[in-house]
C-alpha cells in the first residue's frame, strides 16, 4: 500500500504542476509544452537512475543525469508546497484569482524564489560542520582515545573522488586514533568508484578504518560492496567485533535489510569469554540504521554511532523523521548508553541542505 502510494505520489504532483504552469506562464502552448516536458523527463532520470540506466554512459553523462534526476524530486516537492500556499490563499481570498492564471511576473517570482532556496540549499551542503562529542566512561583505558566518526558518504556519481579527497584531508587533519563510519560509503553504482579508483583515497587515511555495511550497500550489491572495502583497507564489521589496545570493543551490525542478521544481545553475549567481559571494555556498536535503541541498551553497550536518517536532508522531511525515529539527529541518553545518530556527512540524491548539516563528529574518550 505504502510503496503503490509512493510511485503514484510523484505523478499526482507532476500533474499539479503542469497544470499550474500551463495557465501562469503567458507564452505560446509550443513553449508551456516544453517547459512541461523538460520537468517530466527530469523527474523520468529519477527513475532511470534507480534501474542503473545509465551506467553504460560516459562518467559525465551519467554523473549530470544523476544530479538532475534525484535534484528533479526535491524541487518538486517545493514547487507543490509554493502552489499549495498560492491556492489556499486563493481559497480565503488572500491571493487573487489574476495572481495565478497568465502572469509572467508570478512565474518569475516563484523561479527566483526556488533558485534561491536551492542554491543556499547547495551551498550549505558544501559546508561541513565539525560536531565535538566527549565520551566519558568510568572503565580503565589505556588513554584517552581521539575518535572521527562519519556516516552516509554516498560516494558514487555525485559525490565523485575529487569530494572524497577533501573529506580525507578533513579526517587526516584531526590526527585520530580510529575512525568509526556507520554505513552507506557507497551510494549505489560501484562503476563511478572502480573508474574513478576511489580506494586510493582510502589508503591516504592516516588512522585504521572501522565500519559496517548500510543499506546502499545491499542496494549496490554486498559481495561487491564487501570487495571494495576490503581493497579500500577499511576493517569491515558485519555482526563481529573488533578490539583496540584491548580496553575498547567494535561492535559492527550487519544492516537491518538482512532479516537474519545476529540480535544485539547476541553480539555482546558473545564478548563474554573466561578472560574478559563486556564490563572490561568501552562497548560501541555500529549500526546504520538508528531502530530499537532499548535493545542496545538492554544489552549494555556503552555507546551507539548510526547515520541512514540525514535527518530527512531537506525541510519539512526533517519534521517526518523527528517523529520516525526515537532519535533522528545527535546526541541521546538512554540509562548508562549514549548514542549519536548523524545527518551524515555525504548525501544521497540532490547536494541540497535545507534545514539540516552535512556533518563529521569529533570524538574524544576519556576516563572519568
Amino acid at each position: 500500500m505504502w510503496m503503490i502510494l509512493f510511485m503514484v505520489l510523484p505523478f499526482l504532483a507532476i500533474a499539479y504542476i503542469a497544470w499550474h504552469v500551463w495557465v501562469m506562464l503567458p507564452v505560446s502552448a509550443l513553449w508551456k509544452s516544453l517547459v512541461i516536458v523538460v520537468g517530466v523527463l527530469s523527474i523520468a532520470m529519477l527513475f532511470l537512475n534507480f534501474g542503473r540506466k545509465f551506467d553504460s554512459y560516459p562518467l559525465p553523462v551519467a554523473q549530470a543525469a544523476y544530479e538532475i534526476g534525484t535534484s528533479s524530486i526535491f524541487i518538486l516537492l517545493y514547487l507543490v508546497m509554493i502552489f499549495l500556499v498560492l491556492d489556499l490563499g486563493r481559497m480565503v481570498h488572500l491571493v487573487p484569482k489574476a495572481f495565478l492564471y497568465h502572469n509572467g511576473y508570478t512565474a518569475l517570482g516563484i523561479f527566483v524564489l526556488v533558485f534561491s532556496i536551492f542554491l543556499y540549499g547547495n551551498l550549505h551542503y558544501y559546508n561541513k560542520v565539525r560536531v565535538p562529542l566527549e565520551l566519558k566512561t568510568t572503565k580503565k583505558l589505556s588513554k584517552d582515545y581521539k575518535v572521527v566518526m562519519a556516516s552516509d558518504l554516498h560516494v558514487g556519481y555525485h559525490n565523485p573522488r575529487k569530494e572524497l579527497a577533501r573529506w580525507v584531508d578533513m579526517i587526516n587533519a584531526e590526527n585520530p586514533d580510529f575512525i568509526l563510519i556507520a554505513g552507506d560509503i557507497i551510494d549505489g553504482s560501484m562503476r563511478p568508484l572502480l573508474e574513478e579508483k576511489m580506494v586510493e583515497e582510502f589508503h591516504r587515511l592516516k588512522a585504521p578504518v572501522y565500519a559496517c555495511l548500510g543499506n546502499h550497500e545491499y542496494y549496490t550489491g554486498s559481495p561487491e560492496a564487501q570487495q571494495f572495502y576490503k581493497d579500500a583497507g577499511i576493517h569491515l564489521l558485519i555482526d563481529s567485533v573488533a578490539q583496540i589496545d584491548s580496553c575498547i570493543t567494535i561492535i559492527g551490525r550487519d544492516d537491518r535489510t538482512n532479516m537474519r542478521r545476529k540480535p544485539i544481545k547476541d553480539l555482546v553475549a558473545s564478548l563474554h569469554t573466561p578472560h574478559s567481559s563486556l564490563q572490561e571494555t568501552y562497548t560501541i556498536v555500529l549500526d546504520h540504521q538508528p531502530y530499537n535503541l532499548d535493545r542496545v541498551e538492554a544489552a549494555g553497550a556503552d555507546f551507539q554511532l548510526s547515520g541512514h536518517t540525514h535527518r530527512g536532508q531537506v525541510w519539512p522531511i526533517s519534521w517526518i523523521t523527528d517523529r520516525i525515529y526515537e532519535c533522528s539527529w545527535g546526541c541521546h541518553q538512554r540509562g548508562n548508553t549514549q548514542f549519536y545518530v548523524s545527518s551524515g556527512i555525504g548525501i544521497w540524491g540532490g547536494k541540497f541542505r535545507i534545514g539540516t548539516q552535512s556533518e563529521y563528529v569529533v570524538a574524544t574518550i576519556t576516563s572519568k
